[in-house]
């Protein structure tokens, strides 16, 4: 196997934490949650046997979103609020790709928030990562979707008028199919929600609690240690619809982290999607360029024209 980092091709001979590894410059803050959210994912492509060429991580814009900078994966930094979309399109294109999708709960939930209630809905096979921090970081510490009612910043001094968005009670509401809750302070637990995520064939949420230590001074790693329980260490089944309402409104001086919900009842959107019965697009466009014939080419020109 060879990767490509900084424009340097590379042998891989054993597939670890170090092939994913790259010499870009990272420019979060120390401390930051991301990082335990970058470790793992790296992680859990490794225990997956998920080489770097097999996945694409897809972002938007802010803090979380430079992730696909900095490990050496195929990546895709799009539009404010855009990458869902992106990523089902790229697993429309290709579904044998490990598409996963990383960004913050801003890029995610306000101005993507259709998005992601529409790809709930569709259901495609992609992994989605959300580190939510409840705050911008990247643009200097506003308020976001999930800060809480009454947080105080520098552009709402007298605290947010807003409730908190709830991405949990979304996600369920809009049909997903895996929906879990991490937290960075514990990244052997994210890496075990990510596989589970990855493993799940249709769309997966999960919802990262990554504290912002430079701008959310409420929302720390402490705050979160003394309030978050797992779900796997109680009497829970969580495919049970009514439970999992109920652990998605959960929020304050108990916070549930696991797996909140998982259903295999729904198809993924790439399995319904007719154009695809062919076989994967990638393939039938390798073995056209590889032995053109006429027919084919005016097969090509057909569906286009």
């Amino acid at each position: 196997m060879r990767r490509q980092c900084a424009g340097r091709w590379l042998l891989v001979t054993r597939l670890d934490l170090k092939t994913f590894d790259c010499p870009a410059e990272n420019t979060w803050c120390p401390g930051c949650g991301d990082f335990a959210i970058l470790r793992a994912l790296k992680v859990a492509l490794v225990d997956l046997d998920i080489g770097p060429h097999e996945a694409l991580v897809v972002s938007g814009i802010g803090c979380g979103s430079k992730l696909p900078d900095y490990m050496t994966v195929n990546g895709f930094m799009t539009l404010h609020g855009r990458p869902l979309p992106v990523a089902t399109g790229a697993k429309l294109a290709n579904p044998e790709l490990h598409v996963v999708v990383v960004n913050g709960d801003g890029d995610s939930y306000g101005i993507g928030g259709n998005h992601f209630i529409q790809t709930a809905r569709r259901n495609p096979d992609i992994t989605h990562i959300v580190e939510d921090n409840q705050i911008y970081g990247l643009t200097k510490g506003q308020y976001s979707p999930t800060s809480d009612k009454g947080f105080v910043t520098s552009t709402s001094p007298t605290g947010a008028i807003e409730i908190a968005f709830n991405p949990m009670v979304m996600a369920l509401a809009s049909g997903a199919g895996f929906i879990a809750r991490g937290f960075a302070g514990e990244p052997k637990h994210v890496a075990e929600l990510i596989k589970q995520g990855i493993q799940h064939h249709g769309y997966a949420l999960i919802d990262v609690l990554q504290p912002c230590v430079t701008f959310n001074k409420v929302n720390s790693y402490e705050w979160y240690r003394d309030r978050v329980y797992h779900l796997e260490e109680e009497a829970y089944d969580p495919a049970d619809m009514d439970a999992a309402w109920h652990k998605a409104h959960e929020w304050g001086d108990r916070i549930p982290v696991g797996v909140l919900y998982r259903s295999e009842n729904h198809p993924a959107y790439e399995d319904e999607v007719a154009t695809l019965n062919g076989g994967n697009p990638v393939t039938r466009l390798k073995e056209l360029v590889r032995s053109p014939r006429p027919e084919q080419y005016e097969k090509l020109k057909a569906r286009f024209f």
